[in-house]
């Protein structure tokens, strides 16, 4: 392939994206499904000019938000298996800015994400232009370098011939199981009209092979000594597992060795709800089953997993003198917890594992482990079944008791999708996965705001597939923008509004801190300033309903389980508004069984205050670190 074509960069580049693929067990995805895209002037003439002329070999979506977009080619790509993912392409300035918490969102879970900002021009022929950030001791930057920190690569492109080895590196990143995350292309809105003489070898097709690496023998060999020596082995399966498609791996892991399998918020759906082995979630928003065995354990097994504090009950659910081990694809995360590493794909990793573990000969399940967690999981199942129950039909719902009617609709095929609030917890709690991609819960970054957009991104992943973003009422106004485009676009996202009038989830941490709910009410002011007991005079259906979807009101549970049913099965953008009611100790979500560190005041002159640090003291003794 010889030659060359006379292209702008903006079109190259377009024209290049087109022609990636990525290819894993003998399955093979086109990289860049989509482009994402706010215009101004600091896009619309070159990359937009570009989509533009390059017709339908680049699908394109209009979005409302540039962070949404972002979050939208997350989803997208979550549900992808991060085969395949979407670029976002922004204006200089505030549209280049806004893209900085959903690439931090993408990098910290590891999700690839293609950013295209416009950038200030190159050769500087007005300096400064519109929407440009003067710095006057460095000419060479612009407000998109504070993507830096939150990209897994970043390059600016100043000349035309720099994009070909940054287009390559761009690829290498997102396809990279180890190193994947956000990507920045910044793009000087100038050198976007650029014309070139590209090589025609630079639009080849290209497949992109996404590694399986297995482990090290040496490594393997610990590894195998060390689940041979345990007589209580916990498995915490992380979101590795998941992204490596491990699933029957790890099933089979657990069936061979006996070991139950908890979950982190990104690797719950590993193991389905009814299997035996698995206890569900896992730390602070575990449950009792789980965190139980944790404090048990004489060897606990992570599987791509990065031990966030939620996990480890901030370093206080182990016991002393247990031992870790880690099969990650990640050096950086097997090393830790002090633990033993086994550095490797997951689903490579179990196979090699349960293969070896075969050949020497053990260990065989212990039945009375079994049993034990067995009884302790009925006993879980038992509170579940109480928080769902809704005797009523005409009472007003609670959280759990949504979640409840909600559970008895839904079968394998649906996603739920959600980030923040206090959903994540009842959710990692009580909630019963029935399929290894039910739960899409983004708990790393967990951002509010996520999940509408990423429902919609779910929804082009998987077409024809009921996919429910839930939401609460302070969630819902941090971006209910994209429901704009589902509707545009007709994508048959089922939205979910609980409506409890004020951040519950804050506000409950705020009282047990210490805080007194201070800043975390939804309530109106008197004339005097102090707030009331009445809820402020917002109406979130009727927002949602302004903008396009079709809303259902249920005021109780049999109109909830109603609207639901009526909502999956539509084929337009559909909400259910619900307002809840505070349950009592019978219909609520089980307290948390760990702990969580959040720092109380040292010293204060509030009750509150001085009794919430008290408390602190006692739980964060009981710390420690894994040596």
């Amino acid at each position: 392939m010889t030659g060359t074509v006379r292209l702008t960069v903006a079109q190259a580049l377009v024209r290049f994206l087109t022609v990636q693929h990525t290819e894993r067990d003998g399955q093979r995805h086109r990289l860049i499904g989509a482009t994402w895209g706010v215009f101004g002037h600091g896009n619309v003439a070159g990359i937009g000019q570009a989509l533009l002329e390059h017709g339908g070999a680049m699908p394109f979506h209009q979005g409302r938000n540039e962070q949404a977009m972002v979050h939208a080619a997350v989803g997208y790509a979550r549900q992808s298996g991060r085969l395949s993912t979407h670029a976002v392409t922004t204006s200089i300035g505030p549209g280049a800015t806004n893209l900085v918490t959903g690439a931090a969102l993408a990098t910290v879970n590891h999700l690839p994400v293609l950013l295209l900002p416009g950038d200030t021009f190159a050769t500087r022929p007005a300096d400064p232009v519109l929407q440009q950030l003067e710095v006057p001791w460095a000419g060479d930057v612009s407000v998109n370098d504070c993507l830096r920190p939150v990209s897994r690569y970043f390059d600016r492109i100043t000349r035309p011939e720099a994009l070909v080895p940054a287009a390559l590196q761009a690829v290498r990143v997102l396809v990279d199981p180890a190193a994947t995350g956000a990507v920045t292309l910044a793009l000087p809105q100038d050198v976007q009209a650029e014309a070139y003489d590209w090589p025609v070898e630079f639009f080849r097709e290209r497949v992109w092979t996404v590694r399986r690496p297995e482990p090290d023998p040496v490594e393997l060999a610990a590894a195998v000594a060390a689940v041979r020596a345990a007589r209580r082995p916990l498995v915490i399966a992380g979101g590795g597992v998941r992204h490596s498609a491990a699933q029957d791996a790890l099933r089979a892991f657990a069936e061979a060795t006996g070991a139950p399998v908890a979950a982190t918020q990104a690797g719950k759906g590993a193991l389905d709800g009814d299997h035996p082995a698995d206890v569900g979630g896992i730390g602070h928003t575990g449950t009792a089953t789980a965190d139980a065995l944790a404090r048990t354990a004489d060897l606990v097994i992570g599987v791509g997993t990065r031990w966030t504090d939620f996990t480890t009950a901030s370093g206080t659910l182990f016991p002393p003198g247990v031992r870790f081990l880690n099969l990650n694809i990640t050096p950086y995360d097997g090393h830790k917890m002090a633990g033993l590493p086994l550095v490797a794909d997951a689903r490579a990793g179990l196979t090699a594992l349960t293969r070896a573990l075969g050949e020497h000969g053990g260990p065989a399940p212990d039945p009375a482990y079994a049993a034990e967690y067995a009884s302790a999981k009925a006993r879980w199942e038992a509170r579940v079944d109480s928080a769902y129950a809704a005797p009523d039909p005409e009472a007003r719902p609670t959280q759990t008791q949504v979640l409840g009617v909600l559970d008895a609709l839904v079968t394998g095929e649906d996603v739920l999708v959600n980030a923040a609030g206090s959903l994540p917890g009842d959710l990692h709690k009580l909630w019963r996965t029935r399929s290894r991609d039910q739960y899409h819960l983004e708990y790393g970054y967990s951002c509010m705001g996520y999940e509408i957009p990423a429902a919609i991104g779910v929804c082009l992943a998987a077409p024809g597939r009921p996919v429910w973003a839930l939401v609460g009422d302070g969630t819902y106004l941090m971006m209910p923008t994209e429901i704009v485009t589902a509707v545009q676009e007709g994508v048959p996202l089922k939205l979910v509004i609980l409506q409890n009038h004020g951040y519950a989830s804050i506000g409950g941490l705020s009282e047990a801190v210490g805080g007194e709910g201070f800043g975390t009410a939804y309530r109106q002011r008197a004339a005097d300033g102090s707030l009331t007991g009445d809820p402020l005079p917002v109406d979130l259906a009727a927002n949602a309903a302004s903008l396009g979807m079709r809303v259902l009101r249920a005021r109780t549970v049999g109109e909830l389980r109603e609207a639901l049913a009526t909502a999956r099965a539509s084929d337009v953008p559909t909400c259910v508004y619900t307002e809840t009611r505070t349950p009592d100790t019978v219909s609520g979500a089980p307290p948390a069984q760990a702990w969580w560190d959040v720092p109380v005041a040292a010293t204060a002159t509030r009750a509150s205050a001085v009794r919430a640090r008290a408390e602190y003291e006692r739980s964060v003794a009981a710390r420690h670190r894994p040596l």
